[in-house]
């Protein structure tokens, strides 16, 4: 974990504003939803860290609680770096509007935004169903 967080963007201050109480939830998430993020994804032959085939597999982890799929997004390609040196293949990844990830992967997962970082968040499954119908 970072033992200090400087936001490097808009959706990083957002998301720190957020997490100390600044702004309420529901603005971030409009940030959030205005916003792209970087989606680590699975590529077995990686050049210069990006993806080089268009059958993409994101970075997903499995809810030891209730055993659903869970995305990993960061707020930018650098945030990822050090948290996918522990699963070989994802080194490289996309960069999305977070709706466009949300309208292409659909909604039966949760998604952990910054995962190893001091500021990020969690949304479950429900939350995301909630968030792309008012989408829609």
């Amino acid at each position: 974990m970072s033992p200090h967080f400087e936001p490097k963007n808009d959706l990083e201050r957002r998301l720190l504003d957020a997490q100390e109480g600044r702004i309420q939830p529901h603005e971030f998430i409009g940030t959030l939803m205005g916003s792209e993020v970087f989606m680590p994804v699975y590529e077995k032959h990686q050049i210069g860290g990006f993806a080089a085939s268009r059958q993409a597999q994101p970075l997903t982890l499995k809810d030891e609680e209730s055993g659903q799929d869970i995305l990993v997004l960061f707020t930018s390609p650098e945030r990822a770096k050090i948290f996918v040196r522990d699963y070989p293949g994802y080194g490289g990844g996309l960069v999305a509007e977070f709706t466009w990830i949300l309208e292409k992967l659909g909604v039966g997962y949760g998604i952990v935004l910054n995962p190893g970082e001091t500021v990020g968040m969690e949304l479950e499954a429900e939350a995301l169903r909630q968030l792309a119908a008012h989408q829609s």
